[in-house]
């Protein structure tokens, strides 16, 4: 891995920790680093369910939820 994709990454906690977990990553990126990273944010992000995706879909779990919890207190309420 050359040195400036190696202090990108170390800059990055999440990307190390993603690494770590997924070690097939340090070939790709000793073979080609510069050209992998957006790759590999990319498929941080997935990892670690900060894609609008998923953020969207715990938005409307939550209010899904909080719309349950107020019709359970409605019919408690009656």
């Amino acid at each position: 891995m050359d040195r400036a994709t190696y202090n990108y990454i170390k800059q990055q906690p999440k990307l190390v920790e993603f690494m770590r977990q997924r070690p097939i990553w340090y070939r790709y990126l000793s073979r080609d680093g510069a050209t992998r990273i957006p790759e590999l944010e990319k498929e941080a992000k997935v990892f670690y369910g900060q894609t609008l995706s998923q953020r969207l879909n715990r938005v409307n779990d939550q209010v899904q939820m909080a719309s349950m919890l107020i019709n359970l207190a409605n019919l408690l309420k009656d």
